[in-house]
């Protein structure tokens, strides 16, 4: 009989396992979804569209490129996370690095970790490559500008209301002068969190 019961137990607890199994359904990548009320992958192309359009239409740039008679040449530095949560902050470099060199209105150059084995890479080649293949030391294309960036969050809560507030900015400063060519501020993502009660 205890025997039967360890059994029957057993069955139950697979079974128990079996239900728990997360559902998993497939929507389509531009589908809006807020599900926890912290920063996600729509608030992500809501702020990089908005600071995009922004750099993209900014007089000063266009100025800069008339009077200069040539693409500026942009380094694109980090965005900080300065928020209460964890954001993947290199997801907004990437995307504004991808839009400004799809606009063709401005020329970006490799920094970071890619620059770091680009560098490595020539490097190794003065050793292993042979002469005339071998690419140039010091013949890197200096930036004019350096793309940076924050975001914030501002947090109000009373009882089981949150509200969330995240303020995007970012900034193209001359890497010379450090003056600023560009700035930019996205607070547009705003939300109103209201949790469940804790029922008994």
């Amino acid at each position: 009989m205890k025997r039967f019961f360890a059994v029957a137990a057993l069955c139950l607890a697979l079974l128990a396992a079996c239900s728990s199994n997360p559902k998993v359904s497939r929507v389509d990548a531009n589908t809006r979804t807020d599900l926890s009320g912290y920063w996600n992958n729509t608030d992500v192309t809501i702020v990089c569209d908005s600071l995009i359009s922004s750099f993209l239409q900014s007089p000063r740039v266009t100025e800069f490129v008339a009077r200069k008679g040539a693409l500026p040449v942009i380094l694109i530095g980090s965005f900080r996370n300065e928020s209460d949560e964890h954001i993947e902050t290199s997801i907004i470099s990437t995307i504004m690095e991808q839009a400004i060199f799809d606009s063709g209105k401005a020329l970006p150059v490799a920094g970071g970790a890619s620059r770091g084995e680009l560098r490595a890479e020539r490097t190794e080649q003065q050793s292993y490559a042979s002469e005339d293949t071998a690419a140039a030391l010091a013949n890197e294309l200096g930036a004019d500008f350096l793309l940076t960036g924050t975001v914030r969050t501002i947090v109000d809560q009373a009882g089981k209301t949150t509200t969330r507030t995240y303020y995007v900015s970012a900034e193209l400063s001359d890497i010379e002068t450090t003056a600023r060519l560009w700035m930019g501020q996205n607070n547009e993502i705003k939300k109103v969190i209201v949790r469940p009660g804790v029922k008994f």
